[in-house]
């Protein structure tokens, strides 16, 4: 051991001049070979804890940490900052036989004062007679979550550490984690062995975070409005799916974004270039799912998005906590609808029970977090078992956006009674069923029915319940036991409330819209006129004019839900115009230039703001199946062909094919009408046609006979009409 002081061999080895936090006394605890556990939020320097122990210590500290990438970052960090480079090393499965080799004989040399292993290697029985070889200073074991189930990222591995700890030979343990709660804490200490432990745990709060939870809606939209209005900044968006990543960079780089994705489906050379590109801002955004992100060490990151809501707060948090990391700002957006929840839960079935069930519980508490009215901090750090004093942080939505509050003493105190009569063995959900009076499955088994609380709160529903549980929790009244997770108990507090009920406000919950999914959807708004009044009219006018200039009927040139949806966007440019519903390039080319004209003059005038969300271009999932019928008609393939290859009806083949003629691009489907009608009646159609008020098929055959034409006749024909005079 050197005789530096903490403070020089600090300055010696690091160059830094004072410690951080709790930094100096959990070192303290190590150098003094004490058992240890440190739970750090990311960025209060967790590794200086192990490293400069292991660098003043006689022997070799072994680190264990799940990723390898992570590996190679901190063994590289700390040679940098040393003079050779043999100080650290790290064995995993991406090294070489001769690599190895070097490895082993530098550490048996004595040079080697940090070992990296990953648990996967720690377990190979060479690697285990050649650690029972050397001094060992202690053991690390970081990101010490993966060894809880109920961790946010538990690794089976990681539960076969402390008997492999027992075989090489004992020294000291320092396990290491950002994120844990009361549970998880207790689960790894009892793992390890180490209940004894000297525990150091820093504050969970990031002050400078701001946390906001948005109702799922056009969420696509909203992040891009939010991204141009943080222009150059860089950020991080988060989706549970790799289908979703891929769509949603795609979606941001035809918006003029710089984004990247990342996910563990991509080969490892594009997964680090693209993390690389980032780190060294060539591109703004990365959208990724949780694959990415541990030992991200980018100070600087803007916001963080979570598009779905993450599995658990722990994830959350953990992720969440890549913003800001510098102290400066960090927005942290969460996009909810409780139909993802409900996805998520269809994702668990098949797993084992046990499995199902600690998932359920994560699940349920992020459900409280989102829906909550109360402050975000509060809740936040009262899952991690810290209490948060003020009551507006002033740095989240419910707090900057105060929700409205009732009186709830009684609604508190049945919820006590209800817990007490079932002697506190039963979780909320179910303390919820007999309150509002709902025969469950359990209900039924326990015979709960025949409680006398059954029922007694029927005036609310579960969501309210749900509430009172959560604000009665974080105000000390109730609290979750911690072996066995999720039964709700009443504390000493609890217990003096029942006796002396006092004002309990509560803050009502957030009523959370869920998106329509039938909006926006194939069918045009028949007449819409659901924008500007005045300048839909104003259109319909110059619509008239143009038709007769072409001598063609009104409809040809844009249809009705085309003139809705330019009074809803204002487009002021060719561009602009063919995100306009029904507007392709043909027609934004050849009838839009006084379309637009008109609206840019509308919109000077009237001193109109333009919504911001109007450039908002979609990545068109159909454009495949359109370019392949276009090909097909191009061929002269038959229509029943192309949709049986395509695996659809010939009406879906045919809302498919009026679509692309009505966006403006030609098609010639007269080989496939010759087969269906003859001349004559393809005539009387066509003239139908070039005189009728309006496009609608009904009209066409009242007017031609329904014994005469089919529905897929008058159709065929319309799309002829509009190709060969309108486009």
């Amino acid at each position: 051991m050197n005789n530096l002081s903490l403070k020089e061999s600090l300055q010696h080895f690091f160059g830094f001049d004072r410690f951080k936090g709790q930094q100096e006394e959990a070192i303290k605890s190590v150098m003094d070979g004490k058992n240890t556990f440190v739970l750090m939020p990311t960025g209060g320097g967790k590794s200086l804890i192990y490293q400069l122990p292991a660098l003043m210590l006689d022997g070799t500290a072994i680190v264990i940490s799940p990723l390898i990438a992570l590996m190679k970052n901190q063994v590289d960090a700390i040679r940098g900052a040393q003079e050779e480079d043999n100080v650290a090393h790290f064995l995993n499965s991406s090294l070489s036989k001769a690599a190895i080799q070097e490895v082993k004989t530098d550490v048996l040399n004595g040079k080697t004062k940090l070992l990296y292993v990953a648990p996967e290697s720690l377990t190979k029985e060479d690697n285990i007679e050649f650690l029972k070889k050397i001094k060992i200073s202690f053991y690390a074991i970081d990101e010490a979550h993966c060894i809880s189930e109920w961790g946010h990222d538990f690794r089976p591995e990681y539960r076969r550490i402390r008997p492999i700890i027992e075989e090489i030979g004992h020294s000291p343990v320092v396990a290491l984690t950002a994120t844990a709660t009361a549970k998880v804490q207790h689960d790894i200490q009892k793992n390890l062995g180490i209940l004894n432990a000297q525990v150091f745990k820093a504050s969970f709060n990031r002050e400078n975070l701001y946390y906001e939870v948005r109702p799922k809606v056009k969420p696509e939209n909203q992040i891009i409005k939010f991204i141009k209005q943080n222009e150059g900044k860089s950020g991080i968006i988060y989706c549970l799916s790799r289908k979703k990543v891929e769509e949603i960079a795609e979606t941001l780089i035809v918006n003029g974004i710089k984004a990247l994705g990342y996910h563990a489906g991509m080969d490892a050379a594009t997964r680090s270039a693209n993390q690389d590109k980032f780190l060294m801002e060539e591109v703004d955004v990365i959208v990724a799912t949780i694959a990415f992100g541990m030992g991200i060490d980018k100070p600087d990151v803007r916001f963080v998005i979570h598009y779905d809501i993450p599995k658990s707060l722990e994830g959350y948090y953990q992720e969440t906590g890549r913003a800001g990391r510098d102290g400066g700002e960090g927005k942290c957006i969460t996009f909810y609808s409780y139909k993802d929840i409900q996805k998520l839960e269809k994702f668990m079935h098949g797993k084992p029970v046990a499995e199902q069930e600690i998932g359920k519980q994560l699940l349920l508490d992020t459900v409280s977090y989102a829906e909550s009215a109360i402050c975000r901090r509060i809740i936040l750090l009262h899952y991690f078992g810290e209490k948060y004093e003020q009551g507006n942080c002033g740095n989240c939505d419910n707090c900057l956006n105060p929700k409205e509050q009732i009186e709830a003493k009684d609604e508190v105190v049945l919820a006590i009674k209800a817990i007490l009569e079932v002697n506190e063995k039963y979780k909320g959900d179910h303390i919820a069923n007999i309150l509002i009076g709902n025969k469950s499955a359990a209900i039924k088994s326990f015979k709960h029915y025949e409680n006398k609380y059954f029922g007694k709160g029927k005036d609310h529903d579960e969501r309210f319940w749900n509430a009172v549980f959560r604000q009665s929790m974080v105000a000390g009244i109730l609290n979750k036991d911690i072996e066995n997770y999720g039964l709700l108990k009443v504390t000493q507090k609890g217990h003096d409330f029942l006796a002396n009920p006092v004002s309990f406000m509560l803050v009502k919950n957030h009523e959370y819209e869920e998106e329509d999914d039938s909006a926006g959807g194939g069918g045009a708004p028949s007449g819409g006129s659901s924008g500007d009044p005045q300048l839909f009219s104003m259109l319909k006018d110059l619509r008239k004019k143009v038709a007769r200039k072409h001598n063609l009927p009104p409809f040809v040139i844009f249809q009705d839900p085309s003139l809705a949806d330019m009074s809803i966007q204002y487009p002021i440019s060719t561009e602009e115009l063919q995100h306009i519903q029904g507007v392709g390039q043909g027609k934004a080319r050849r009838y839009g230039k006084e379309f637009v004209a008109l609206i840019k003059r509308y919109v000077d005038d009237n001193e109109i703001e333009r919504p911001e969300d109007l450039i908002v271009k979609t990545v068109a999932n159909k454009s495949k199946l359109k370019v392949y019928i276009i090909q097909s008609i191009d061929r002269k393939i038959s229509f029943e062909d192309i949709a049986n290859s395509k695996g659809i009806e010939i009406l879906e083949l045919i809302n498919e094919v009026e679509a692309i003629v009505n966006s403006g691009t030609r098609l010639n489907i007269d080989y496939y009408i010759n087969d269906v009608l003859d001349e004559d009646h393809q005539e009387e159609v066509f003239d139908y046609f070039r005189e009728a008020e309006t496009d609608s098929v009904q009209d066409a055959l009242d007017e031609l006979g329904e014994d005469e034409y089919s529905e897929e006749d008058i159709r065929l024909m319309r799309i002829k009409f509009f190709s060969d005079l309108g486009n």
